[in-house]
């Protein structure tokens, strides 16, 4: 069999990296750029360092933060006009997974001038982004989503909440700058939080039906990274934990091209619905989304187990060892302990199963199958 691969774009990686992003602007001939992060993100002291440096090097920076935690397209048109209101020339994607998802759309949107939503690959809709993106720049300032390495923008319908999927490889940065110092000032929460995203990708890129072993190495490796920094940067970071998580989280990123799996479909839902941080949402649902996949697919598990250093390398002892790193990190096990009520289940799983991801399970996935996981997990 003929099988095509893809890895991802210049990745300049390692702790004061971000100092080189205004040169990097200026060689290629960007004067106005338009930084685009969340609110959050916006009030922070690296961040206003970053904005005063790049006006010392000459640049004009606009900044744009009204960026939902689940982006919406009214963000995205929000973005669009603040571009075009300061005649930018060059968008910086600086922040988490929802300011990337932001910052990918907002680029977009630039020169294709369709409905936002018209591009939603699961609808055929890659075939309308014919016009090329502005110059297009990522900063990571979390180890969590890996957005910065990615092709796509996850943005939501304002009204119905569903989920689109903005891909095109031409919505790839140009180029990445990873600066581990970035996340130095994460708080414990979002630390975890994000790990475990982080993980989830990593590990359902894994256990992903489809044929791509490079992805299965980097996958593999990143689980290995994740599994030993992991609680160590969440309650005692240090620049060696802070350094692994972020490059695990970009691996993660670049093995999910291989596919995602149930975990994702029963995650998506929760942001979708309840407005739960998609990797706080991820990590709750991971030890038994996983649990589904184990049967069958036993020797993958033995594989994580050993990538984990576990002493018994078998899915259980994998799906336990889940459930011990939720706890010592600080995060819930249970979706009720989330604010998920009975009452949400039905609607979460008719969610999940026209949710994009779980057709790259290892097994395959009915809306009853979805039931049962929220219900064993709620």
């Amino acid at each position: 069999m003929i099988h095509q691969f893809n890895f991802p774009t210049v990745v300049r990686f390692g702790e004061g990296v971000v100092r080189e992003l205004g040169d990097y602007l200026k060689s290629q001939v960007s004067q106005r750029p338009l930084l685009i992060t969340d609110g959050v993100v916006a009030k922070l002291a690296f961040f206003e360092k970053i904005m005063t440096d790049l006006k010392q090097q000459g640049l004009s920076p606009e900044l744009f933060c009204d960026i939902s935690k689940n982006p919406v397209k009214s963000d995205v048109t929000k973005g669009n006009r603040a571009y075009h209101e300061h005649e930018n020339d060059a968008i910086i994607g600086l922040g988490g997974g929802a300011a990337m998802d932001g910052a990918r759309a907002v680029a977009l949107s630039i020169n294709n001038t369709r409905d936002l939503l018209e591009y939603d690959e699961l609808t055929g809709g890659d075939q309308y982004i014919t016009e090329p993106v502005p110059l297009f720049v990522t900063v990571p300032t979390t180890a969590g989503t890996g957005s910065e390495v990615g092709r796509s923008a996850i943005i939501s319908d304002d009204v119905t909440r569903k989920k689109h999927i903005l891909f095109h490889p031409s919505l790839m940065a140009q180029i990445v700058f990873a600066d581990p110092e970035l996340t130095y000032e994460l708080p414990p929460a979002v630390t975890a939080a994000t790990g475990m995203d982080a993980l989830t990708h990593n590990m359902e890129a894994y256990l992903a039906k489809n044929y791509h072993p490079m992805a299965d190495g980097i996958a593999l490796e990143g689980i290995r990274m994740i599994s030993r920094s992991l609680e160590k940067a969440v309650k005692q970071p240090d620049a060696e934990s802070r350094r692994e998580m972020l490059l695990a989280s970009l691996m993660g990123a670049v093995a999910f091209q291989k596919g995602l799996g149930v975990v994702h479909s029963l995650a998506h839902p929760l942001s979708a619905l309840v407005d739960m941080h998609h990797g706080l949402a991820n990590a709750i649902c991971l030890p038994y989304g996983l649990g589904f996949n184990v049967a069958g697919f036993e020797d993958r598990f033995a594989t994580i187990a050993q990538a984990m250093q576990l002493t018994n390398q078998n899915g259980e002892a994998v799906i336990e060892a889940l459930f011990h790193l939720n706890e010592a990190i600080g995060l819930p096990t249970r979706l009720g302990e989330a604010g998920v009520i009975e009452e949400h289940l039905e609607e979460l799983a008719t969610l999940a199963s026209e949710d994009f991801a779980h057709p790259n399970n290892p097994k395959p996935v009915s809306r009853e199958d979805f039931v049962k996981l929220y219900t064993a997990a709620l």
